[in-house]
């Protein structure tokens, strides 16, 4: 005897319960916008950039580095952070300005960068973990604090150590970051590369659960990325940071990835109406300022819609 209409109708009421009870414990769309600024020294400010009231703006000043500061020869310190960005223009009153003047953004900083000084690449070089952790935490306090910062974000893309050195000392930074009140929210910006992508899955595995985003670099891609392989490469990462909020990106020019005017937000619609747009980043506005930042009033517009 088959199953009667009644038992039926309760086996679908439970499917669908476990189907929306899934879909509750894992991310969803959201409006969460961020933008890198100040690493080119274009006189870029905090104001120049739209602000849509409907969205969650993160700026990412760019870049706090554990170097010296001298331009000509600059070296690794051991985890004691310097400022890098444009300090005329990105001034801790200024930060202290953007926010008074709209409720909706936050402020972080990232570390590390491609470079540093006249153009060297920025290495992730620890002498000693144990006193790199703790330098960062004292040198990135002081930083935080003095900008009334809300959070930051790793963008290491050269290593001179292990993938397990590099996951133990940036993750007991967040962790310590976090705790004692710090910072609140935390992402890292990796991209397709090999070595990349060692260093951060293995600090996605040992600390994932502290990254509240995965910036990931979609523009590393080559240029000319179709809307498909986009897709493609977005579903990759985020198997890749399993149960992560990975965020699409573009990059202001276009050079590379799937470009603004190339289909990206086709893309990102696709990516809403399945309930996996967790929000848009952008590199950067130093280069937007140029183009009158259309892309970022765009993606705003975009996220701003509730559905």
């Amino acid at each position: 005897m088959g199953p009667s209409l009644l038992q039926t109708l309760a086996l679908l009421v439970f499917q669908a319960l476990i189907i929306a009870s899934c879909a509750k414990s894992g991310p969803k769309n959201s409006n969460l916008f961020r933008e890198y600024l100040g690493a080119e020294f274009k006189q870029v400010t905090f104001s120049d950039v739209p602000i849509n009231s409907g969205v969650e703006f993160h700026y990412i000043l760019s870049f706090a580095i554990d170097y010296t500061t001298a331009s000509s020869s600059p070296s690794p310190t051991n985890g004691k952070f310097n400022v890098f960005w444009d300090t005329d223009n990105l001034s801790p009153g200024a930060v202290a300005g953007i926010k008074a003047k709209h409720p909706n953004v936050k402020v972080a900083l990232s570390l590390g960068g491609d470079s540093v000084g006249d153009g060297e690449s920025a290495f992730f070089d620890p002498s000693s973990p144990e006193t790199w952790i703790s330098n960062a935490v004292s040198s990135l306090t002081q930083i935080i604090q003095e900008y009334n910062l809300d959070g930051i974000d790793v963008d290491y893309e050269h290593f001179k150590t292990e993938p397990d050195t590099f996951a133990r000392c940036v993750g007991q930074l967040i962790t310590a970051l976090k705790k004692n009140g710090v910072v609140s929210f935390a992402s890292i910006a990796p991209f397709d590369d090999e070595e990349v992508q060692r260093h951060y899955m293995a600090l996605w595995k040992g600390y994932g659960d502290l990254i509240d985003y995965v910036n990931f670099q979609f523009y590393a891609y080559d240029e000319g990325t179709t809307v498909a392989q986009f897709l493609r490469y977005f579903d990759e990462q985020s198997g890749n940071y399993g149960g992560g909020k990975v965020l699409p990106s573009f990059i202001s020019d276009g050079s590379g990835g799937l470009a603004p005017d190339g289909g990206f937000f086709t893309a990102c619609s696709k990516l809403k109406s399945e309930g996996r747009l967790y929000g848009i980043f952008v590199w950067c506005a130093d280069d937007s300022k140029g183009l009158g930042f259309k892309y970022e009033k765009q993606s705003q517009a975009l996220l701003a819609i509730s559905h």
